[in-house]
């Protein structure tokens, strides 16, 4: 036996959302953001930092030929991802707090989502007006009129979109010059390629997607769910305040014959400016982004009708449940111990970060033990190891490197191919910003090994500026 239930589809279909323009203080920070985000991305690979000869002078740049990371003074190398790890901790922990301390406000005013889907919005805003009119537009019929706004609306977000690409290819070469390769036709066909992806993406995800990306493509809403708690500030509709719901001709009899009535009117303001559509007063929800649009419009509706502003605000669930309760309001507590715990944590992984980089070597040395074979019994009697040294001078000039080992008596070490010595000690020059290998020589004198292996250490001393850096092994004999 079949019912109506039977023709309704398993899933509602997507509206498409009309965000409406508003004002407001909320409003205000979200243009502060996006200016200041957009400023630094666009321009920051055009700042120019000098480190020197035979070093490049921008100061962000993901150099991958010779493998180098710089910004401003840090020189990251390889060997050195340690320090990209720690970066990605930091940034989760910040995340973290962030949402122990006020939701979901990277996703409203710092995402890279919510800053370009702001900036098409206004491009669609100009060309196709506010939210009624295009609403009417895409509703009646497509005359040449609209069809000329809704092109040139595109041909300016395929624009930014393109700008969006070359700004990122720009990270990885030197900025003015592959600027310059990219006009003439000159540059290396993968910067195009990465241009041509990015603009297809950023034209997608922010011109054509937009909320779809927050509600169904972005993860951090499912975890901010797990994480948050009840002393965490989030974009309230303030039930408590605002119904019964009436509208104002019908809340001003209500209260002039001395009944209750909320002060929500159901103008739907809220709903008009969300940007992803929905209905704040249905309580927290996924697709919440916590931007504060819904309080700007709320308040511009209460501040004209003459009540109190901030019936949807940001608030505690805590203050939530002590209203419905009749209690007083409980003081909001940044500082607690969730957020303590994340301070302290990114405080001690963000200390450990400059400390090793303030108190790193510019140089290096490792070695590789030859196994094949172990050691050699001279004529003389005396035991030879063989090694392949690793030298890494970090520095932009070239450094000349003494060796010298310890660990046994007697013992001596030599570098094949290498005739510059100093106090007897072979002398390796390694050319600047780059490593070099040698192969090296350890001899102990016969007699002296009563072991099949001992520990040794090989030092690298740079002969002008002074550092030595040291590297463990062993020694292996017939014992």
């Amino acid at each position: 036996m079949s019912s109506d239930l039977d023709d309704l589809p398993l899933y509602a279909s997507a509206k498409k959302v009309y965000p409406q323009a508003v004002s407001g203080f909320y409003r205000r920070i979200k243009w502060a953001a996006l200016f200041i985000c957009l400023g630094i991305y666009y321009f920051l690979p055009f700042l120019r930092w000098d480190r020197g000869p035979n070093l490049p002078n921008q100061a962000v740049l993901v150099d991958l030929v010779n493998r180098r990371f710089y910004f401003f003074p840090i020189e990251v190398w390889p060997q050195e991802v340690y320090y990209f790890t720690g970066l990605l901790v930091i940034a989760a922990l910040v995340l973290f707090l962030m949402n122990a301390i006020a939701g979901r406000i990277w996703c409203g005013y710092l995402c890279p989502q919510t800053v370009w889907s702001d900036l098409f919005l206004v491009v669609e805003r100009f060309f196709e007006g506010d939210r009624r009119e295009r609403i009417k537009r895409d509703e009646g019929v497509w005359n040449i009129e609209v069809w000329a706004r809704k092109i040139a609306k595109h041909a300016v977000w395929l624009f930014i979109a393109w700008w969006t690409g070359g700004a990122w290819v720009l990270y990885f070469a030197d900025a003015p010059t592959l600027v310059r390769e990219l006009a003439t036709g000159t540059a290396p066909f993968a910067a195009y390629v990465w241009i041509a992806i990015l603009t297809f993406t950023t034209y997608t995800l922010a011109g054509i997607m937009r909320e779809q990306v927050c509600n169904y493509m972005c993860p951090w809403p499912r975890i901010q769910a797990a994480l948050t708690d009840e002393e965490a500030l989030n974009v309230t509709y303030r039930y408590d305040r605002g119904e019964p719901r009436t509208s104002l001709k019908e809340a001003t009899k209500l209260r002039a014959a001395g009944q209750s009535a909320g002060d929500c009117v159901d103008c739907n303001q809220c709903v008009a400016v969300c940007p992803t559509g929905i209905d704040i007063r249905h309580g927290s929800q996924l697709e919440c982004i916590q931007c504060g649009l819904c309080i700007d419009a709320c308040d511009n509706v209460m501040t004209k009708i003459g009540r109190p502003t901030s019936l949807i605000a940001y608030d505690t669930d805590n203050n939530v449940k002590a209203r419905a309760a009749g209690e007083p309001e409980k003081v909001w507590r940044p500082i607690r111990p969730r957020t303590l715990i994340y301070f302290a944590v990114v405080a001690v992984v963000g200390g450990a970060m400059l400390y090793q980089l303030a108190t790193r070597a510019t140089a290096g040395i490792s070695l590789i033990h030859d196994r094949n074979p172990l050691f050699v019994t001279l004529a003389d009697g005396s035991v030879r190891n063989a090694f392949t040294v690793r030298l890494i001078n970090k520095r932009p000039d070239a450094r000349h490197f003494a060796l010298t080992v310890e660990g046994v008596p007697g013992i001596v070490i030599e570098v094949t191919n290498i005739t510059s010595t100093a106090d007897w000690r072979p002398v390796v020059a390694v050319e600047p910003d780059t490593t070099r290998e040698v192969r090296a020589l350890v001899t102990v004198p016969k007699g002296v090994l009563d072991q099949k292996s001992v520990p040794i250490r090989i030092h690298a001393a740079d002969l002008f500026a002074g550092e030595r850096v040291v590297a463990k092994d062993h020694f292996f004999g017939p014992g």
